[in-house]
């Protein structure tokens, strides 16, 4: 076994074990995280978590369980969850309690050990690419409220929660899968603002996000020091995770070894490789448990503080059982989801004016890109009016459209983004009837004569719109 494997979480392609992974589990690795190319439905993930288990019973299994937006285990068809800011718009700490525990549920069926939610940032930026709808909202209080209220819910069902991104990534312009994100406030209000909700919840563990941050130096907040002490001062005694080392706010400048090295001289326990679709698994792998091993015989880390995260690391495992099988007990489990979802999703919805259609319907998606951390396999509002059995249709923006059509255009933030703007305003211009469903921050809406406000752009948020639309019930 290397010293190395019980420091590190990397993630793998496919929805079979490759064997280097299988070989650091049995070298004692300490766990791996999914994404939704290795969980491509619940049968898949129940017989993948239990052969990792079998190899390592102590390997800890992480994923993006966020609900909303952002999901690995329903990817595909698109979480049933209607995601954090639906859940703030409402403001019920009691069914943010009953989420947390329900989804937690499903999470523990198929065998993931640690969910890597809630967020707890503070979405005081509207515009923020990364976070947006993916928060409870602007207010700390808030945050900290729903965010205890989830993790608690996980907790009750046997998942361990992870809050993420230390110190808040909630003020930022920039996506940190792409660049390195600044953010400009003093140690003042981020004690204020950004870090009261990482006090409140009392997560399990704790995700360092890769912010530069003026007020404590020019490393990412994730490579320094003042990060995890704060967090220890802070009375948190759990593991500390970095956010995916592979991401480019990282990797624009430091080989990913020397991150994992730095990182963990920082105080981190827990390192976060990167998604298989972004980067080589099996080679960052390689050089990380190189680099790490590369550290200790020169001095830069002691073998000791090595072996304390991982005994802090197999914590989150929660002494679990292998996976239960994905039948009616998931089933069962994902039915009192939709439930759920439905309920948060029709109470959230917010509209602006007429929205009342009837198909056919032609779809404008004017959304750039979206965020690296949502897996999006197809259009999520083709799918819900197709759910919903109208007859609707996507169209490119310039292309001209039959008048007996009603246009609906798609947006996520205009305001931010000055191409979706752009694409939005001639839009609005050739088809000045169109109702805009907006799926990003309410604060980020743009201005519209018919305009819907779901809160984010899961399958239950878009389904209690397009219903909207149509004047029917699912």
């Amino acid at each position: 076994m290397s010293i190395a494997h019980g420091v590190l979480m990397p993630g793998f392609p496919g929805t079979h074990l490759p064997s280097w992974i299988e070989d650091a589990l049995q070298a004692g690795l300490a766990g791996v995280i999914l994404f939704a190319e290795n969980v491509p439905d619940l049968t898949t993930a129940t017989a993948l978590t239990r052969t990792i288990h079998q190899l390592n019973p102590g390997a800890v299994i992480s994923a993006d369980e966020e609900g909303g937006d952002v999901t690995r285990l329903q990817a595909q068809e698109g979480s049933s969850l209607p995601g954090n800011a639906a859940l703030g718009a409402i403001d019920d700490v009691d069914l943010s309690f009953q989420v947390g525990k329900t989804y937690g549920e499903l999470i523990s069926q198929v065998g993931i050990d640690l969910a890597l939610s809630p967020n707890l940032d503070v979405a005081s930026e509207p515009c923020n690419p990364v976070i947006g709808v993916r928060s409870f909202g602007a207010s700390p209080m808030l945050v900290a409220q729903h965010g205890h209220a989830f993790a608690q819910g996980l907790h009750h069902a046997g998942v361990s929660s992870c809050g993420k991104h230390f110190p808040g990534h909630g003020a930022t312009t920039q996506d940190s899968h792409l660049d390195l994100p600044r953010l400009d406030a003093s140690l003042e209000l981020m004690h204020l603002r950004d870090i009261p909700p990482f006090v409140h919840a009392q997560t399990d563990a704790i995700m360092t996000g890769h912010l530069h941050l003026p007020a404590i130096g020019p490393e990412p907040a994730s490579l320094t020091s003042w990060t995890y002490k704060q967090i220890r001062h802070l009375g948190h005694e759990g593991p500390i995770l970095t956010d995916a080392l592979g991401m480019r706010a990282i990797t624009n400048s430091y080989e990913i070894g020397e991150a994992c090295v730095r990182a963990l001289e920082a105080g981190a326990d827990l390192l976060l490789l990167d998604a298989p679709h972004m980067r080589n698994a099996e080679e960052d792998f390689i050089i990380a448990v190189r680099a790490i091993e590369h550290a200790v015989t020169r001095g830069r880390l002691k073998e000791e503080h090595l072996q304390k995260s991982a005994k802090r690391n197999a914590l989150l495992r929660h002494g679990k059982q292998s996976a239960t099988p994905a039948d009616r007990s998931s089933s069962h489990t994902l039915q009192r989801l939709s439930q759920l979802g439905w309920e948060i999703a029709t109470r959230a919805l917010n509209t602006v004016g007429d929205v009342r259609a009837h198909d056919p319907i032609a779809i404008i998606d004017v959304r750039q890109h979206v965020s690296y951390a949502i897996e999006e396999s197809q259009n999520p509002l083709m799918v819900a009016f197709t759910q919903a059995g109208a007859n609707a249709s996507l169209w490119p923006l310039g292309v001209e459209i039959d008048q007996h059509r009603q246009v609906v255009i798609l947006t996520r933030n205009a305001l931010g983004n000055k191409a979706e703007n752009q694409m939005l305003h001639e839009a609005l211009r050739c088809h000045p009837e169109a109702i805009v469903m907006h799926v990003g921050t309410v604060s980020a809406a743009p201005f519209a004569t018919r305009l819907i406000n779901t809160h984010g752009s899961g399958r239950p948020n878009l389904l209690a719109a397009v219903h909207r639309i149509l004047g029917t019930h699912p």
